[in-house]
């Protein structure tokens, strides 16, 4: 049910009665968002509770909202795990996140309107949006982040980058396509410097070996001696990818 994706702001359509979805005895928001790149329908459950479907070209919100009622078993067996597992409920002040590989503290600050950690201070637009927030925030940093940084290692080691986008990924850390497009998860930006840049010189490797062969192992040696150093750091830290 998880489905990787080009990371934009979508359009927040309007939520009506018919927009609420019943999970077990709960109502859970529903959001249906038309997305003409998507190949198929896609159901996400948001950090703030909602359902999210997003709809491919030629598809129906209809069709959205039954797709969303045959999987209220699995929604709701998410919003338990939330619940059971303090990891993936909402952050609030004092809540610890992992930034540039090491754990800070989140610091509301409810006068002025604000949450802080490490570095960064961040404006909060309303109650119970702490986490949306931040990830926002996390997002448009590592935005902003990974694409020069990924064109500067590619043009150290001979190598064309034809495009690079930053996704909310849950199932891997990074991608590359036979046509030259890199894709990173927003989550480095949580990593630490050198895990974020083995995840990027891995997937450049790709443009050598699009495969995971001797020989491509070899490669990413040639440039990331401590690379199982920093598989190590990501297997212990997955649970970022939630």
């Amino acid at each position: 049910m998880q489905f990787d994706f080009l990371f934009r702001s979508p359009p927040t359509p309007r939520t009506s009665a018919a927009d609420t979805l019943l999970v077990g005895s709960r109502a859970v928001p529903l959001r249906l968002v038309p997305i003409a790149r998507a190949r198929r329908y896609v159901l996400r459950l948001q950090p703030d509770g909602t359902a999210r479907v997003t709809i491919p070209l030629g598809g129906t919100q209809k069709f959205a909202r039954e797709f969303a009622r045959q999987q209220t078993a699995w929604l709701e067996a998410q919003l338990r795990r939330r619940e059971e597992n303090p990891l993936v409920r909402d952050w609030t002040h004092g809540t610890e996140i992992y930034y540039r590989g090491t754990t800070t503290p989140l610091i509301l600050d409810p006068t002025a309107g604000t949450v802080r950690f490490a570095d960064q201070m961040v404006p909060l637009p309303g109650a119970g949006a702490v986490r949306v927030t931040v990830e926002r925030h996390l997002r448009q940093l590592a935005a902003g982040e990974l694409p020069p940084r990924t064109l500067a290692l590619a043009a150290a080691h001979g190598l064309t980058v034809r495009r690079v986008t930053v996704r909310d990924q849950r199932s891997r850390w990074g991608s590359c396509s036979r046509a030259g497009t890199v894709s990173l998860n927003w989550r480095l930006i949580q990593a630490p410097e050198p895990v974020r840049d083995y995840i990027i010189l891995h997937e450049l490797m790709h443009l050598r070996e699009m495969n995971h062969s001797r020989r491509f192992w070899r490669h990413v040696a040639a440039v990331c001696p401590d690379f199982i150093v920093a598989e190590r750091w990501l297997k212990q830290h997955g649970k970022l990818l939630r």
